[in-house]
C-alpha cells in the first residue's frame, strides 16, 4: 500500500485509492493516519516542494481543499448605516482626524501598497483589438480621447508619423512601444500636470507625503512580482528626492514579493496534480490572500492599506487626506480603550457586563447568549482595522456583511459575491456599500508586541478558479483574500467615506474620468 516514494505511479489511481480508504476508515483512523498509507509524490516531486517552502502535508491540504471545495461564507445580513457603517457628522470627523496629527508623531506608520499584479486586465480590451480584431466602442472611445490621456507624449514619441488606428492600439500594449500590457498598474502613467506627468506609484509618494508622515520620515512598503521590481526601483531612484524637496519630507521605500511558501498546487479538472510537459507539479501564486504573509513582516504601529490604482491628482486629494487621518484617529481611539479593558481584565477589575457592552457597541461583535470572560479577552485581543466604505454606485467587488461565526458570535466581514451561498445572493441587493480597500490596521498587542497575523486567517474562505497552462484547463486556488478571509477574525470597524476618496482604474478609459483629470 505505501510504495517507494521515488516510484513512478499514476496520480489518478492513487487518490480515488486515498479517497476509497478514507470511507473505509474514516470512523477509526485520523486523516493523517490514512495519508501515511501511500505516496502521492515521486521523490523528485517532494524536492520540488520543498524548493518551494512547503511541505508535502500542506500540498495534500491544498488538493483536499479542490476536492471539498470552500464553503460559503454564513452571512446573516449586509452592513447598513447603523448597523454595522459608522457615518460621522463633520465634527467628529474633525477631531478623529486632530487625534491622529496629535499621535503620528509617536508611531511607526507604513503605507503598504499591493502593486503586484500586471495591468492586463486593464488593456483587455485594446488587446481583443489588436489581436482578434474586435472594434466595440471602448476603442473608438479610446482614440477619439488619445491625446487627452496623461500618457500621450511619450505615446506620440513612438508612434511612425503615418500611424493607423491598428498602430496607435498596438504602440499602447506592445513592448515595441509603451508595453502597457506587460507592465504593472504602479508604472503607469495616469495624470498630466505641467511640470510632469505621473505614474501611478508616484501619486503614492505625495499621498504618503500628506497623511502618513511620522517625524519627518514617510515609510512606504509595495509589494511587487520580481520581473518588476527593477522597474519600480528605477523610477523611485529618480522621484524620490524630487518628492522629499517638495514635501519636506525623507522617504523610507521598501519592497517584498510574494513568497514561493504561499503558492498552492494547480489540478486538472479531475482533480489530480496538474503536470507540465516536462512532468513538473505546477504552482501557481494564491492571489491577494498571499500578501498577508508581507504585511505580517511589516515593523509597524499603524498601516495604511490602499491598492495602487486607487489615486487621484493633487486638485482633488483633500477628501482623501481628511479621510485617512480620520479613520486612523478612529482606529486609535477603539485601540485605547480595548488595551484598557484588557488591562483592567488584568488586574482584577473589569465589569464583565461592561466589557461585553462595550465590545458588542464598539467593537461589532454580537456576543452570544451566554459569554465567559475568555471569549472576552480572545475578541479584545486582536488585531485592529478600521475601513473606509463607500456608497455603492455600481462598482463591481466586495462588501459589508455580518457574518456568523463557529463561536456563536457575529462579526463585520468584508465579504466578495462568489463568497455567498446562491440561496444567500438576495442579500447582494440589500448591500448599500462598496468596499473600496481604504483601510487602517493597528497591528500590535496592549503590551506592545507585534500581532503574528497569520493566527487570524480563516483558511475555510479561499477561492477555487479556472484557469488554462499551455492550452490545458486547470483549476487554481487562492488563499483567502488580503481584506477578506486573512482578516477575517480581525476586530472590525465600518465608517462611512465619501465617494470623492475612491478612484479606482480598472480599465484605461476610467483615465479618462473626472478624478484623474
Amino acid at each position: 500500500l505505501r510504495p517507494r516514494s521515488d516510484t513512478l505511479l499514476n496520480s489518478r489511481i492513487i487518490l480515488q485509492s486515498y479517497e476509497l480508504f478514507s470511507l473505509y476508515f474514516e470512523d477509526i483512523c485520523r486523516p493523517t493516519e490514512i495519508k501515511t498509507l501511500y505516496s502521492m509524490f515521486s521523490a523528485t516531486d517532494l524536492s520540488q516542494i520543498a524548493q518551494h517552502g512547503l511541505t508535502e502535508e500542506t500540498v495534500r491540504r491544498q488538493i483536499e481543499n479542490f476536492r471539498r471545495g470552500f464553503p460559503p461564507l454564513p452571512v446573516v445580513r449586509a452592513a447598513t448605516a447603523g448597523d454595522g457603517v459608522r457615518v460621522l457628522t463633520a465634527a467628529e470627523t474633525a477631531a478623529a482626524a486632530a487625534r491622529y496629527d496629535a499621535r503620528a508623531g509617536g508611531l511607526r506608520i507604513v503605507k503598504f501598497v499591493p502593486a503586484s499584479g500586471a495591468a492586463t486586465r486593464m488593456f483587455r480590451e485594446l488587446f481583443e483589438f489588436v489581436d482578434e480584431g474586435k472594434r466595440g466602442r471602448g476603442i473608438d472611445t479610446l482614440l477619439e480621447n488619445i491625446r487627452r490621456f496623461a500618457f500621450w507624449p511619450e505615446l506620440e514619441r513612438v508612434l511612425p508619423p503615418d500611424a493607423d488606428d491598428c498602430a496607435v492600439v498596438r504602440a499602447v500594449v506592445r513592448d515595441d512601444g509603451l508595453g502597457y500590457g506587460s507592465k504593472p498598474k504602479g508604472l503607469v502613467t495616469f495624470h498630466a500636470y505641467p511640470e510632469g506627468a505621473r505614474k501611478a506609484v508616484e501619486e503614492h509618494l505625495a499621498e504618503g507625503a500628506q497623511y502618513a508622515a511620522s517625524d519627518g520620515t514617510v515609510r512606504i512598503h509595495f509589494t511587487v512580482s520580481p520581473e518588476h521590481r527593477g522597474g519600480f526601483e528605477a523610477l523611485l531612484s529618480q522621484r524620490v528626492p524630487c518628492f522629499g524637496a517638495r514635501y519636506g519630507v525623507r522617504y523610507d521605500i521598501s519592497f517584498s514579493v510574494q513568497k514561493p511558501s504561499t503558492d498552492t498546487v494547480a489540478v486538472n479538472p479531475d482533480l489530480t496534480p496538474f503536470r507540465t510537459g516536462e512532468g513538473r507539479l505546477l504552482f501557481r501564486p494564491a492571489g491577494h490572500g498571499a500578501l498577508i504573509e508581507n504585511l505580517n513582516g511589516i515593523d509597524a504601529d499603524l498601516v495604511f492599506v490602499k491598492n495602487i490604482d486607487n489615486v487621484t491628482t493633487d486638485a482633488r486629494r483633500g477628501d482623501t487626506i481628511l479621510w485617512k487621518k480620520a479613520l486612523a484617529g478612529l482606529l486609535l481611539e477603539l485601540q485605547a480603550e480595548a488595551f484598557e479593558w484588557l488591562r483592567a481584565l488584568d488586574a482584577g477589575r473589569a465589569d464583565p457586563a461592561s466589557a461585553a457592552e462595550f465590545v458588542e457597541k464598539r467593537l461589532c461583535v454580537k456576543l452570544p447568549a451566554r459569554s465567559d470572560e475568555a471569549l472576552l479577552r480572545s475578541i479584545l485581543d486582536r488585531p485592529i482595522r478600521v475601513c473606509g466604505m463607500v456608497r455603492n454606485e455600481g462598482e463591481p467587488g466586495g462588501g459589508p456583511f455580518w457574518v456568523a461565526g463557529q463561536d456563536g458570535t457575529e462579526s463585520l466581514q468584508i465579504v466578495e459575491s462568489s463568497q455567498i451561498a446562491p440561496a444567500d445572493r438576495e442579500l447582494m441587493r440589500s448591500a448599500a456599500y462598496f468596499n473600496p480597500v481604504d483601510l487602517v490596521c493597528g497591528v500590535r498587542d496592549f503590551r506592545g508586541r507585534k500581532f503574528d497575523l497569520r493566527r487570524y486567517v480563516d483558511p475555510s474562505a479561499g477561492f477555487i478558479t479556472a484557469k488554462s497552462s499551455g492550452g490545458r484547463e486547470l483549476l487554481a486556488q487562492e488563499l483567502p483574500g488580503l481584506w477578506n478571509g486573512a482578516m477575517a477574525r480581525w476586530n472590525t470597524l465600518f465608517v462611512e467615506v465619501p465617494v470623492s476618496t475612491f478612484s479606482p482604474v480598472k480599465t484605461v478609459l476610467d483615465l479618462l474620468r473626472p478624478q484623474h483629470r
